[in-house]
């Protein structure tokens, strides 16, 4: 489908001499898979022309045990100048081709100030099914012009969630696939209980894309109203580390939701610690 959050591959090709856009690679490893992947290496075996590389875990917070964390707006700042971005200009963000971290990079740039920002339809996989030319090595420019504002309360805590949970106050939409969801297969990441937060609805993020683009408006409605989740009241978006949940987020966006928060600490947070409440109980 074609949204103001989307352009598609001929459109970038007609801009690709245009100085106000700027190509970001945001592709990122699944979890459970960062030591078996070297991203930065498959960035430089091949990206779209002129893309320079997003790395999502190198720009989250490491003051955190808890996984790609947002960073502080300065030191996002300071990262989006040394990669060379600029925030006046139409940032095009794109990944692997399965729309898994686009929508996180895309969630990331837009809350820290910046107004154009849209992602490739079908990412990388698409651009390379049309055979289009792929550039090697890095890309070296300019130091960008990038002064990151952050609204804090588009981000809940845990604390934030614990009280929604219990005096439903809002919806909690989480992400991941049902398995996990249901407590019926373990988190990729080590130590992580299984099951969800309590009185949470699952929107598996997986269900609401098709070939690297969200589905159409109807079947994204009839999804979320499927699993009891009213889009007139808040939402919180979950998952098991804050990506995926942006693809929740980029959906009910789509749809004109925009009451819709992220819980960064997500399951990662959630799922390590003995002190809190989890469905389904065992």
């Amino acid at each position: 489908m074609t949204t103001s959050y989307f352009v598609a591959a001929d459109w970038l090709i007609e801009h690709s001499d245009d100085p106000e856009v700027q190509i970001i690679d945001a592709r990122m490893a699944p979890a459970g898979q960062e030591h078996l992947r070297d991203m930065v290496a498959e960035y430089r075996a091949g990206h779209l022309p002129g893309a320079v590389y997003f790395d999502i875990e190198t720009l989250s917070d490491h003051t955190t045990p808890l996984p790609h964390m947002l960073p502080r707006a300065e030191a996002f700042s300071v990262a989006m100048r040394e990669l060379g971005i600029n925030q006046d200009k139409h940032l095009v963000v794109y990944d692997e081709g399965n729309l898994f971290s686009a929508p996180r990079a895309w969630w990331m740039l837009k809350n820290f100030g910046v107004e154009k920002v849209s992602i490739l339809a079908g990412g990388l996989a698409g651009w390379k099914r049309d055979e289009l030319p792929l550039q090697q090595g890095e890309v070296t420019l300019a130091e960008g012009d990038f002064d990151a504002t952050f609204a804090p309360h588009v981000v809940k805590r845990l604390t934030d969630v614990l009280v929604v949970s219990h005096e439903k106050t809002a919806q909690i939409v989480d992400a991941r696939p049902a398995p996990r969801f249901n407590a019926e297969a373990d988190e990729p990441r080590p130590g992580l209980k299984r099951g969800h937060i309590p009185g949470a609805l699952n929107v598996p993020w997986g269900d609401l894309v098709f070939e690297g683009e969200l589905k159409t408006t109807d079947e994204l409605r009839a999804i979320f109203e499927s699993q009891g989740v009213d889009l007139h009241r808040p939402i919180i978006a979950s998952c098991g580390s804050g990506v995926t949940a942006c693809v929740v987020i980029l959906a009910l966006a789509t749809l004109g939701v925009n009451d819709v928060t992220l819980y960064d600490g997500a399951w990662s947070e959630w799922g390590a610690r003995d002190d809190l409440p989890v469905e389904p109980t065992r």
